[in-house]
């Protein structure tokens, strides 16, 4: 069974002899959504007569809600509501990558819409000036399912010389891993850095420190450029938080918080105070770090593998098996910002920030 997608041994020369004609004054506008399953990327283009300046250029959508698991199909139009706008590294200037809302008839969020909610709680908290950086993990796969580079038959060598790693043996797809974080600089998003993760064919990137609803926003456009680059190669990039069983490594996406107050001299205080709230909402938590109300973290969050147990909340500095981890240098320093580790890969960053502020931040507004 072949590990690569048929589509991506069509002619590539072909293709950009056409991809440089000039188009005139028109711009192709692609339309982004998430859709039923709450973790699936859909879009569609269309064509502008001139190239939008801003979100405010762009007319709102329709789509066929029945064939994205978002409606019925005796009513199945459902909005998209434009909500950011990037380059587009694929069709270059003037074409644009549009993030959008999808509302249903009633112009009320879709059930997989979690940004309405999610901008509601960050607009009440904005005066705290909160900061988010998300830690993004993924896997690379054939088509056939198979990780990208692992022997065919039998396993690669165990965890310990893949993390952070160079080598043909030992760094499997960074061809795929460079030309994504181009395409998200070129794009406008906001990534931060990447580096190989402990599993082989596991990636990292990091998208922020951004304030409020944008490290989502980035975030989810981070993933569709991801997968868009991943089709032009012919693998697949998973999100699944466990995708091998065994002795290796889980994917997560792990959150870095701070606040002013927290960045601010003897921040620690507030911090220490931040992760006391946490813990009496561990519950609450988990339901929502992952699409499916925690049942993918269970495969992950075992307590091994640089995990905490799904059913404990702990915290430490520089503890890599604790719920959050306090850095090092924020311990020393006594200011800075925490890093909460139990968000899975495929969790939804609009769910998983809106928590994060309803739990830490939203009795401080009051005070």
């Amino acid at each position: 069974m072949s590990c690569v997608s048929d589509s991506s041994s069509l002619n590539k020369a072909l293709r950009q002899q056409y991809l440089s004609l000039p188009q005139g004054p028109f711009c192709q506008v692609t339309y982004i959504w998430i859709d039923g399953s709450g973790e699936g990327l859909r879009n569609k283009t269309r064509t502008m007569e001139s190239e939008p300046k801003s979100v405010a250029d762009l007319p709102e959508w329709t789509f066929d809600g029945s064939s994205t698991g978002q409606s019925e199909g005796h009513n199945s139009d459902m909005l998209l509501i434009p909500v950011r706008m990037f380059r587009d590294p694929f069709l270059l200037d003037p074409n644009k990558l549009v993030l959008c809302e999808v509302l249903k008839h009633t112009r009320e969020p879709a059930e997989s819409n979690h940004r309405n909610k999610c901008n509601k709680v960050m607009e009440k908290v904005k005066g705290l000036q909160p900061w988010f950086g998300m830690e993004q993990e993924y896997t690379l796969l054939g088509v056939d399912g198979h990780p990208y580079g692992w022997p065919r038959l039998g396993f690669p060598k165990p965890q310990g010389l893949y993390y952070c790693s160079v080598g043909a043996d030992r760094a499997f797809g960074r061809d795929i891993v460079d030309c994504h974080y181009k395409a998200c600089l070129y794009a406008g998003i906001k990534i931060t850095g990447t580096n190989a993760e402990v599993m082989p064919s596991q990636w990292e990137y990091q998208v922020g420190p951004c304030e409020g609803i944008e490290v989502a926003d980035h975030l989810w456009m981070s993933r569709f450029v991801l997968h868009r680059v991943c089709e032009d190669f012919g693998v697949v990039a998973t999100l699944d938080p466990k995708p091998m069983v065994g002795d290796w490594n889980g994917a997560g996406c792990h959150i870095n918080v701070s606040t002013a107050s927290m960045r601010e001299e003897e921040g620690i205080e507030h911090i220490e105070k931040a992760i006391e709230k946490l813990s009496r909402r561990h519950e609450e938590h988990i339901r929502v770090y992952d699409p499916h109300g925690g049942e993918d973290n269970k495969r992950r969050l075992t307590g091994r593998h640089e995990t905490s147990s799904i059913h404990d909340f702990s915290a430490g500095v520089a503890n890599r098996g604790a719920s959050i981890r306090i850095p090092r240098q924020v311990g020393q320093e006594k200011c800075g910002y925490f890093e909460d580790r139990r968000p899975a890969a495929n969790c939804d960053p609009y769910a998983v920030t809106c928590e994060m502020a309803v739990t830490c931040m939203l009795d401080d507004v009051h005070e």
